[in-house]
């Protein structure tokens, strides 16, 4: 096995110091006067040998280990995968590397992984708050480690986040259903308190009010019940043989959804129109297109490392609050193409 390289190797290779090596690979050489010369020869050397500086005493010496925490609920659906994306693009080009980890909607494991993170002594975090934890980052914000929260927010906690207008996105899908004729609009969303998807119903259900029409919520419990999705919404349509349109509040209940439909020989559109909320490159393939609520995820990613970098730079001291509301774009497509 090969013998790790440690900065007292290259000292006795070079005959100088470890001090003097340390101070050159540190960048302090300049600082420290230690000559051209020298300073050349051990950087040679550190390229020759491939030295690599173990991150933990470095991080001891600097107080940074230009690493991320990011923490979501499931990294493999597609919203979070794009935030993964560009966020590893611009937190490359910063100089950071990220460690992605999923909840999977457990408590515990949620708690593991942010112990991990504070083991690795990560720089700072980039999360979608998961239910249940509210009191934890909390804790965690106060110990002045930067926490910059996305996809959704705790109205009562203060801290950086970077959300959607997640009202104003369902209430223009509703009245766009409106506007195309379609007035029996359900609304199956999630059975949870998290505030993105308490926003998400109160739009649609300000859309139909406005237009005296009468609301029709289907709150799916993913995982506090025996009955899949699937045998949820069933019941649901079966009940609601009237139904024109349904908006679903998550792109992974719009596939379920489309599994239910499929299930139950009910074609979406001209049957039922559809609205996802969230895009992604199946809604557009499948047939007929489905008409989705399109988050900025470039955008999104871009402000949550310009805020996190923001308060990386600042040093310690304390900054205000960044809270940035962005707006979605409804990319309309054949499932949604207005009734007969």
């Amino acid at each position: 096995m090969k013998k790790k390289i440690q900065i007292k190797d290259i000292a006795k290779e070079l005959n100088i110091s470890i001090t003097t090596v340390s101070f050159v690979i540190n960048g302090k050489a300049k600082e420290k006067n230690i000559s051209k010369a020298v300073t050349k020869k051990v950087l040679d050397l550190v390229e020759k040998w491939g030295y690599q500086p173990n991150t933990l005493a470095k991080s001891l010496r600097t107080g940074k280990t230009n690493v991320i925490g990011f923490l979501v609920d499931d990294i493999s659906e597609p919203f979070f995968s794009q935030i993964a994306h560009f966020l590893d693009q611009k937190a490359s080009e910063s100089g950071y590397k990220i460690l992605f980890s999923s909840t999977h909607n457990n408590y515990g494991k949620a708690i593991e992984l942010l112990q991990i993170f504070r083991d690795r002594h990560v720089d700072g975090y980039i999360m979608a708050l998961p239910e249940g934890l509210e009191n934890e980052i909390k804790n965690l914000i106060q110990t002045d480690i930067p926490v910059v929260l996305f996809d959704r927010y705790v109205p009562d906690l203060e801290t950086d986040y970077v959300i959607i207008d997640n009202v104003g996105a369902t209430f223009n899908a509703t009245e766009h259903l409106i506007s195309n004729g379609y007035k029996n609009i359900a609304f199956v969303t999630l059975d949870t308190e998290l505030q993105q998807m308490l926003d998400r119903e109160s739009g649609y259900e300000q859309a139909m009010i406005a237009h005296n029409l009468s609301s029709k919520i289907k709150r799916i419990a993913y995982h506090q019940s025996d009955d899949s999705p699937i045998e949820q919404m069933k019941r649901f349509f079966n009940e609601e043989k009237q139904l024109e349109a349904v908006i679903f509040a998550a792109n992974y209940i719009c596939l379920d959804g489309l599994r239910t439909f499929k299930h139950m020989g009910i074609k979406s559109s001209p049957n039922v129109a559809v609205v996802s909320f969230d895009d992604f490159e199946l809604l557009e393939f499948y047939n007929p297109a489905i008409t989705a609520i399109a988050q900025p995820v470039q955008e999104i990613a871009e402000n949550l490392m310009k805020i996190l970098l923001s308060k990386l730079e600042s040093s310690g001291s304390r900054t205000a609050f960044k809270q940035i509301v962005l707006s979605t774009n409804l990319n309309i497509r054949e499932s949604t193409e207005g009734k007969n």
